[in-house]
Parts: C-alpha cells; structure tokens; sequence
C-alpha cells in the first residue's frame, strides 16, 4: 500500500462528486465548454512543475538551512562549555534562536524521511501535556551522570531528552546559571550533545532528501516509477495536506495549546518555547514556511483561471498574518493577560480562516476534498 492510499480514497470520493454534479442529466442540455472548463478544476499540467519547485526550492533547503543551523548551534554550546562565560552563554542562546527559525520554516513537512524512526519527536517533543518528559529532563541533569554527555547516550534516550524543548530548558530552565558559574559543567555537557543530535537527527532527513533518485526523485515524478504517487492528483493531494496541515498546527499546536479563548483560562506555560521568548518567532516561522510553499511551488498554479481569487486571498491572510505575530509581546504571561486577549481572539480567527481558505477553499477550486483523510488528523 503507498504512503498516500487515504489520501487518494479522499480524492477518488471528492472526483466522484465532481462528475456526478457535471454529467448532465437525461433531457438536460450540456455546459457550456467555458463552465466545463471551470468544472474541470485541477490544472494537471501545472503538476510536475509545482512538485519539482516544491522539493527543490522549499522543502531540500528547508531541511539543509535547518541542518546548517543545528551545527552552528553545536558548536555555540561546545564553546559555551569551554568557556563558561556570559558572551559565550548568549552566543549559544543566539544560536538557539537560529534553529528555532529554521526548523519552525520546515516543520510543516510532516512525511517522508522525517516521520521514519520517530526523527521529527527526536529533533522536537511537543506538546507535553503532563509535563513528563520536562521531569524526564529535571531528573537527568539532578543525577549528572557522565555517561549522559555524549551523543549516542542521548540518541539512545526518550525522546523528551533529544530535541529543542530540552535544550530550551538547558538553556533558559531553572538552574540555568550553573552555564556560567562552571566551565564543561554536566548541565552544558548535555545541552552539547542535545545539540550534536538535534545535527545528526537533521543531516540524517537532509541526506535522504539529497539522494537524487530517492524520495525527491519520487515527488519529483509521479506516476508507476514513484513509491509516493501513483498520479499527479494523488500528488497533489499530498501536497495540498502538507498545506493543510502545516496551517492546523499554528491554529491547534501552537496557539490553542494554550489559548483557546476570552471565556477560557489561559495556561501561558504549555506554550512552545515560552521560557526562550521564542513562542511568537516559532509561530512566524511557521507561517514563513507555508507562504513559502504556497508562492515559491507556485501552487496558485494549480488552478483553473476563474479561480484566482482564492490564491489572492490566501495570500492576503498570510502576508496579514505575517504581520500581526511578531507584534504579539513575547512575554507569554503579559500576552495571555485581559489587556492583550483580543489580540489573540483575532488571531484565533485569522489562523481558522487560513485553515478553511486552503482545506475548503483552494482544495474545493482545484477539485479536491480535504475530508477525513487530512483534515484535523483525523
């Protein structure tokens, strides 16, 4: 069974649909060419291209810039244990910083290589509702074994240990002064080899994407040679999901995780990395990384020419978006507060209305159905 079967079963139910309204009826007299047309939805010549634009300028840079990052970062903490010092210590916060751009850039890329062997949990764990796997971190670095400082040790560990949001706590946690009162302490000794796994995690998805007749040759070409698509349209769909599911993941993961309205009580401290101030930069990363998919793969390509209007919206709401989120105050505390809850209300709305304009809106126009098959994960 291929990766996308459901998918396609989404597609075949939707295409159903779409013939059955436009065969016309026993008496009836046939559309017009030009509603036939229109009715025809997807632009199928349209698809390789976009496919080929979608992996070559986003999705292989996504993956080599966040890779790139990481081993900055990697470096940023060896040097902090070395050096212990307060110019060092900021360094490696930059240098986090860095990765928290990049990876949120990719993070809509829910397939392929990164969801093998848990790789996206490794590089980060999030949410965690019950906060183990914060008292999973707490404890190791309580115990400070050495054996616990290497990256094979931590490769070998939960997946709460592995990623961003422990390094987040290395970093920003409770205790994190120890950074710079000693030097090559086992709290920075651990943070480095966090560090050197979240590299070895992103170089290990940055060399199946660069293999030129693995999963990009896939994408690339649709069709019996594929192990992804059998067709351009069950492509299409993929990457309509990947869309779709990129913008669920602001609206669900990281805004309604700890917002979900003015009659709810907010809980500031399940956001995705509040302690580094980081929340707001994350969710604009996000946001970066699916306009990045939807304008440089071209997407709006996709579909038929009375349809433009709906690639126009999408861009409005992204580029509106784009420049509410960094206002938003990155004190998560001060930005859940009643002074600033009807900034977040808004943007309870425009992230909804993003989901509805590219499941409903953009998948109604190029003939498809968002449905069960990727719409909210179900």
């Amino acid at each position: 069974m291929r990766l996308w079967y459901p998918l396609v079963l989404s597609l075949a139910l939707a295409s159903n649909a779409v013939a059955q309204t436009a065969a016309p009826q026993a008496g009836q007299t046939p559309a017009p060419a030009g509603q036939a047309t229109a009715q025809a939805g997807l632009n199928e010549d349209a698809v390789p291209v976009v496919m080929q634009r979608a992996v070559d300028e986003v999705i292989r840079p996504g993956y080599r810039n966040a890779q790139q990052s990481a081993a900055r970062l990697t470096t940023a903490m060896k040097d902090l244990c070395d050096k212990g010092t307060p110019a060092s210590l900021d360094k490696a916060k930059s240098a986090f910083d860095d990765i928290i751009r990049y990876w949120s850039a990719i993070e809509m890329v829910q397939v392929g290589p990164v969801i093998q062997d848990n790789l996206f949990e490794h590089i980060l764990f999030y949410p965690d509702r019950k906060g183990v796997g914060l008292r999973q971190v707490q404890t190791l670095i309580a115990k400070a074994d050495p054996k616990d400082t290497t990256v094979d040790a931590i490769a070998s560990k939960s997946v709460a240990l592995q990623g961003l949001t422990a390094l987040e706590y290395v970093l920003y946690g409770t205790g994190s002064e120890d950074l710079t009162n000693q030097k090559s302490g086992f709290r920075c000794l651990y943070g480095a080899a966090v560090a050197g796994n979240i590299q070895r995690e992103a170089a290990e998805v940055v060399a199946a994407w660069e293999k030129p007749d693995g999963i990009q040759a896939s994408w690339k070409h649709p069709g019996p040679q594929s192990a992804d698509f059998m067709d351009n349209k069950e492509a299409v769909t993929a990457l309509l999901g990947t869309l779709v599911h990129g913008a669920e993941n602001v609206r669900d993961q990281r805004l309604e995780q700890f917002y979900k309205g003015k009659d709810t009580t907010p809980r500031p401290k399940m956001a995705i990395y509040w302690r580094s101030k980081n929340t707001w930069k994350s969710m604009a990363s996000n946001l970066e990384g699916l306009r990045n998919l939807w304008q440089k793969a071209e997407m709006a390509d996709l579909l038929p020419s009375d349809k433009k209007p709906v690639a126009d919206a999408i861009d409005a709401k992204l580029k509106s978006l784009l420049e509410t989120v960094p206002k938003l105050n990155p004190d998560i505390e001060v930005a859940t507060s009643d002074a600033e809850k009807a900034k977040l209300d808004q943007l309870l709305v425009d992230t909804r209305d993003l989901v509805t304009m590219i499941s409903d809106n953009y998948g109604a126009a190029i003939g498809l159905s968002a449905g069960f098959s990727f719409s909210d994960g179900d």
